[in-house]
């Protein structure tokens, strides 16, 4: 039987990469014991991608050797995927007694996730408290504070003492997601003040919840974009931020731990659609191939297409090349320099549309900027291209058509690159989607026109 060394600490990631490989090895000699001694005193969310590193036929096993409180908060870290391949293993009571314990946002995500008819199953078995809990989630757009919030968080009354709210702390403390926060609201249920687990310790106890309660606070409403919710906990260091509804009813709660897994999704869709690569919240690496194509394939086509329209407009310059063949060299070099500018551009110009950076500069303050970039690179470039166009040819009007051309094209490929991004922003789309490979294309097509009218005016061809 072989000894599992000790776990060493200095790195987290090779630590994960123990586990998992220990895990597997232990799992394929049936050491059941040797497997949940290695898990003991790995944390949840090492467990999760652990047990998601396994084969299939695996996982369930490893995920049987968690206690039944520690198996309901690695459940919550595993990919949608897996989740859904473990309740169709799993024993009805196994799978009941792990959804039903749940914090209601994650269970709204996993039934998200199943088929409708396992959600009908479930939904029936589930308390009637912890249901009303997730319906409430579900009955929310996706992608809003509605969807992502917990209902599980403490609320007070204003005429409440110190030592009182104490007290009805630790009664509920264990039901609420969150207790550093304590949301105060009026009899209507309207959130009237915001009391920190600080400023409750250190009050007097016989003060009043009114008295200490901060009134001027931050919150937003279920339609708010989840989007919108991360930057306000970001830019107000916030470890929850309270949801209301129309009528400024208190009904949830968005905590910084859902956040950060919202940044990540929302970062992901951003840098597959700045490669031109379809979306949906999937997870890309466990998407069988034929999908994969799929997702790929419609930016490609229109870049195919759109790449016809440079081969006309080379095609249409026949008696340009005849004459002066060498111009043609040079077009690999103008149109992937300007296809760099470009994407350079729009990828600057997305993320500041992103983070908000660019909302006190102005879109023409911006795009201005970005122009005046792409002349200076353009210039910088071009008298280095210029000289070695000479060098290698020994035709200064063909150098010098060059040199201007790419001075051209990297001032088109920046203006093109920051302003199609204001442009898809202002349409409310999303400004990824004005991609890297979309403008590199058009950059090519306008790029070798430019090209070929500035060589047939310094020539006098």
């Amino acid at each position: 039987m072989t000894e599992i060394n000790p776990i060493p600490t200095s790195s987290r990631s090779e630590l994960r990469q123990l586990v998992r490989t220990q895990l597997q090895l232990l799992l394929e000699q049936e050491n059941l014991q040797g497997a949940k001694a290695l898990l003991v005193p790995v944390q949840p969310v090492d467990i999760a991608e652990a047990i998601e590193g396994l084969p299939e036929s695996q996982q369930a096993i490893a995920f049987r050797l968690l206690k039944k409180a520690e198996a309901i908060d690695v459940y919550e870290h595993l990919d949608s995927s897996v989740q859904q391949a473990l309740i169709q293993k799993f024993k009805h009571q196994e799978v009941l007694d792990i959804v039903d314990k749940m914090s209601p946002d994650d269970r709204a995500r996993l039934f998200d996730e199943l088929p409708a008819k396992i959600v009908d199953r479930l939904r029936g078995q589930l308390s009637q408290k912890e249901w009303e809990a997730t319906a409430l989630l579900l009955g929310y757009e996706i992608d809003t504070a509605g969807r992502i919030m917990t209902p599980e968080y403490i609320s007070l009354k204003e005429n409440l003492t110190v030592t009182e709210t104490l007290e009805r702390l630790r009664s509920l403390a264990k039901a609420s997601e969150i207790v550093y926060y304590l949301y105060v609201t009026d009899a209507s249920r309207h959130l009237t003040g915001i009391v920190s687990l600080r400023d409750l310790v250190v009050s007097s106890p016989n003060k009043i919840l009114d008295e200490i309660m901060t009134r001027d606070f931050i919150f937003v409403h279920t339609d708010t974009d989840q989007e919108e919710v991360a930057r306000l906990i970001q830019r107000y260091d916030l470890l929850a931020l309270p949801v209301v509804d129309r009528e400024d009813r208190l009904v949830g709660v968005v905590t910084v731990d859902d956040i950060i897994d919202i940044l990540e999704q929302e970062a992901t869709e951003d840098i597959y659609a700045l490669g031109g690569v379809q979306a949906d919240g999937d997870n890309y690496f466990q998407t069988n191939l034929l999908t994969v194509a799929r997702k790929r394939v419609v930016w490609l086509l229109v870049l195919l297409l759109t790449n016809t329209v440079t081969a006309t407009i080379i095609s249409s310059q026949e008696d340009l090349l005849e004459k002066m063949a060498i111009l043609a060299a040079f077009i690999p070099l103008l149109t992937g320099t300007g296809g760099n500018v470009g994407a350079q551009s729009s990828t600057v110009i997305i993320r500041g549309l992103n983070t908000e950076e660019l909302k006190d500069l102005g879109t023409v303050k911006v795009i201005f900027r970005e122009a005046l970039a792409g002349i200076l690179l353009g210039s910088i470039l071009a008298v280095m291209v210029t000289i070695w166009a000479f060098w290698l040819q020994g035709n200064f009007f063909v150098a010098l058509s060059v040199g201007i051309s790419l001075i051209a094209i990297a001032l088109l490929a920046s203006v093109a690159g920051s302003a199609l991004p204001f442009l898809f922003s202002s349409l409310s789309l999303d400004p990824a989607l004005m991609s890297a490979p979309f403008i590199t294309t058009a950059v090519d097509v306008l790029g070798v026109l430019i090209y070929f009218n500035i060589a047939r005016t310094i020539l006098g061809l």
